[in-house]
């Protein structure tokens, strides 16, 4: 189930984040908890929650239309838990009114064939990781 993060989640949406064998971050400093909090404050971030356990999390910046991050815990990987969570991170850009939203990945990963196959456009490079958009059927930005 998805429901929006709290403070009580920022501790496994880390361990999350700094697990993952893909999309690695270089830096795991890079995600702040201030960073974090102004997510859940805001209308940006959820988390795939099953039996108590958070196995994904989602954040889409209201602020710019960037998916912002997309992540599931490698051990629920490939149970449709990452396209649910898109939809949910899609549909809060879509909600705070853009109509073209935007994010980065790493080439060769799951998660470039999981945006391909939802119909993202490939437009570039950003910081040695492809850019993608996707135009959204409403939104005013």
């Amino acid at each position: 189930m998805i429901r929006k993060a709290t403070e009580r989640d920022i501790a496994r949406i880390v361990e999350i984040r700094n697990s993952v064998t893909e999309n690695r971050l270089s830096d795991p400093g890079k995600i702040t908890l201030d960073e974090l909090r102004w997510f859940i404050a805001n209308p940006g971030i959820f988390v795939w929650e099953q039996q108590g356990d958070v196995q994904g999390f989602c954040a889409g910046d209201p602020r710019n239309g960037n998916l912002w991050a997309l992540f599931v815990d490698d051990a629920f990987a490939k149970r449709g838990i990452g396209t649910a969570l898109l939809a949910r991170a899609c549909s809060v850009l879509e909600d705070a009114g853009h109509d073209r939203i935007w994010l980065t990945t790493d080439p060769g990963t799951r998660a470039e064939r999981l945006y391909r196959q939802a119909g993202w456009e490939l437009i570039g490079e950003k910081d040695d990781e492809l850019l993608f958009e996707l135009k959204l059927p409403g939104g005013s930005t």
